[in-house]
């Protein structure tokens, strides 16, 4: 052991948390299910290159009416 060593901290947050997942030993497995719906996608890397192929090109001075 280190001479020097603290003992370790948590704060109250750390604590809340750690007592709600063992209240609760599904949350976790819910996290889990809630990213999958929003983050953990298959991408399609050609249809994205198409979308990007095929943006148009905005002018500089976009609210300016043209006289034309």
């Amino acid at each position: 052991m280190h001479l020097f060593r603290r003992p370790d901290y948590q704060s109250e947050t750390t604590k809340f948390i750690n007592e709600l997942k063992k209240q609760r030993p599904e949350l976790d497995e819910q996290q889990r299910a809630g990213r999958a719906l929003l983050w953990d996608k298959e991408l399609d890397r050609e249809l994205i290159a198409e979308y990007k192929a095929g943006r148009v090109k905005q002018k500089p001075y976009v609210y300016q009416t043209n006289a034309e």
